[in-house]
């Protein structure tokens, strides 16, 4: 069914770079904030500024996680600790201009929220038109569709995108939150969008382009883990658990129909 094993029966999806082109609005954002925050710790410690890497440093340590272990992860790869802080936690200072700010997790975490929000209000958000086809021949046919994001603002964006409409349940950083469920790689996430829709593991299938989306899925037992490659990394997507890599899910649609 629409190029995926029979058994297949419901359908959960990633939101930025599978659904959304805000995966690059993102690894923008997180650049920026990272930049700025690197560049003050290098004033601060006399050590060189290594500036933070829009693709490996990205791909390895943030891309699908929620915004505070993205943080955590990518400053304990460069033996980086700050103090945790609290969600209530303005963005630092530095950020702005003023190298006297709050250095905290929550406090690096909330400037890069607040960037990639000014960036989706400049830019808007553009759907991935194959995705946009994929979802509307899924509704036709009445087959379960879940949006699972660690993004909070995933509801927003699905709405900037026009494609809100196109689902049934949504599991987003919100949820998350409210439900305890650990990020991604954790599988429980795409597990608690499974239970939402009454289908088993077995029977759904995780559509991911980030490594830690991918390992999320392979490791909650999914029927079949798609990699949707966007930005060249196919054979990592495979390592980490993608059963099938594409480029499009047109190319799904293309591949049925033959």
């Amino acid at each position: 069914m629409l190029g995926l094993p029979d058994h297949i029966r419901a359908y959960l999806f990633d939101l930025d770079g599978v659904l959304t082109q805000t995966a690059k609005v993102h690894a923008a954002a997180w650049k920026s904030m990272f930049d700025d925050f690197l560049r003050e710790e290098a004033r601060r410690t006399g050590d060189e500024f290594v500036p933070f890497d829009p693709v490996e440093d990205y791909d390895r340590f943030v891309d699908g996680r929620p915004r505070l272990d993205g943080t955590r992860t990518f400053l304990a790869s460069r033996s980086i600790e700050l103090p945790e802080g609290s969600p209530a936690d303005p963005p630092p200072d530095f950020v702005r201009g003023d190298p006297h700010g709050t250095r905290t997790v929550n406090g690096l975490a909330n400037a890069k929220n607040e960037l990639v929000l000014r960036l989706i209000r400049e830019q808007g958000v553009q759907p991935y038109p194959g995705s946009v086809e994929y979802l509307h021949r899924l509704r036709v046919l009445g087959l379960p569709r879940a949006v699972v994001s660690s993004s909070a603002n995933c509801r927003d964006v699905l709405k900037a995108a026009g494609i809100d409409g196109l689902f049934d349940v949504v599991i987003d950083g919100e949820v998350a939150k409210r439900q305890g469920l650990p990020g991604k790689p954790a599988p429980d996430t795409y597990l608690a969008a499974a239970k939402a829709l009454g289908v088993e593991p077995k029977h759904a299938a995780v559509f991911e382009d980030a490594l830690a989306g991918v390992a999320s899925g392979h490791a909650g037992g999914f029927g079949t883990v798609v990699g949707v490659n966007r930005t060249g990394q196919a054979e990592a997507l495979r390592e980490n658990g993608a059963d099938l890599v594409v480029d499009d899910l047109s190319e799904l649609i293309e591949g049925a129909a033959q």
